[in-house]
């Protein structure tokens, strides 16, 4: 009797064991197709909120909804049998009170099937954060650079590249990791901050635009992948795909409006006389 293997999702204990052990990779991913292929690299899929820029062509995050949230962690749960998959909740659905945010945060874990949350903030969250570990909801926190208040920071700023701004910096991640988080997103810090508030909390740290010395890390996954003509400095591109695409769009409308396409090969003959199938 054959018995056939089910492939067990990365857990939340798994990932905070990869403190100081081996470094967390995570990507952002917003549907099945490339879901698939992900899943047997990554530890982590994160369904961000920067979906709203990057599949709805918005300017910054504040427009998306929980149901375009819901919507794309459905089609990256439906792609993903292995990687733990992290949706983040976005503005307006949180911030209100613990219970609001345990209410959209329970929401989302029940309809996508996903196994935790994402949000910003550091000690204005910590009690968010608690109050939904408590309950159940496994929390990424996310603290530096937080892309949804964008327009209270006036823009998208890198932060820690003076001194004077680490003491409260320090003082959000210990807020996160001691309200129950497992894990924090660490975006836009300079290194020496990040490096250091890696070595100062027990929890994993996952930089974007951080240290190389945090304990993962994590790119959108159309900037690596060259989809994106102005990536940030911290991106590091592993492909060119967007000039490959145009390309073949290129290719395409010139067959077509030559009538090089469909050849033979593509279209679909008659059957032959007495034939049960297709030719």
């Amino acid at each position: 009797m054959s018995v056939q293997t089910q492939l067990k999702r990365v857990t939340v204990p798994e990932i905070r064991a990869h403190k100081g052990n081996k470094p967390v990779v995570c990507l952002t991913c917003y549907h099945a197709h490339t879901a698939r292929l992900l899943d047997n690299h990554v530890d982590l899929m994160l369904v961000g909120d920067s979906l709203g820029q990057v599949m709805h062509g918005l300017e910054t995050p504040l427009g998306v909804t929980l149901d375009m949230m819901i919507t794309h962690a459905k089609a990256v749960m439906r792609g993903s049998k292995r990687a733990l998959v992290v949706v983040d909740l976005p503005f307006g659905t949180y911030e209100e009170s613990p219970a609001v945010a345990f209410r959209n945060a329970a929401h989302v874990l029940k309809e996508t099937g996903a196994t935790a949350v994402k949000l910003e903030g550091g000690t204005r969250m910590a009690e968010t954060i608690h109050y939904l570990s408590e309950r159940g909801v496994p929390v990424m926190g996310h603290i530096g650079l937080t892309p949804q208040m964008v327009h209270v920071k006036g823009g998208f700023r890198t932060v820690g590249r003076s001194e004077e701004e680490w003491p409260a910096l320090e003082a959000d991640a210990r807020a996160v990791a001691e309200a129950g988080a497992f894990a924090v997103v660490l975006e836009g810090m300079a290194e020496p901050l990040a490096a250091r508030i890696t070595r100062s909390i027990p929890i994993p740290t996952i930089g974007i635009g951080a240290s190389p010395e945090c304990d993962g890390q994590v790119l959108v996954l159309e900037d690596m992948l060259g989809l994106n003509p102005s990536p940030p400095k911290f991106v590091r591109q592993y492909a060119q795909l967007g000039p490959a695409i145009e390309q073949a769009v290129k290719d395409y409308a010139e067959d077509v409006r030559e009538r090089r396409f469909p050849g033979v090969e593509n279209v679909y003959p008659m059957k032959k006389a007495g034939s049960g199938g297709q030719a």
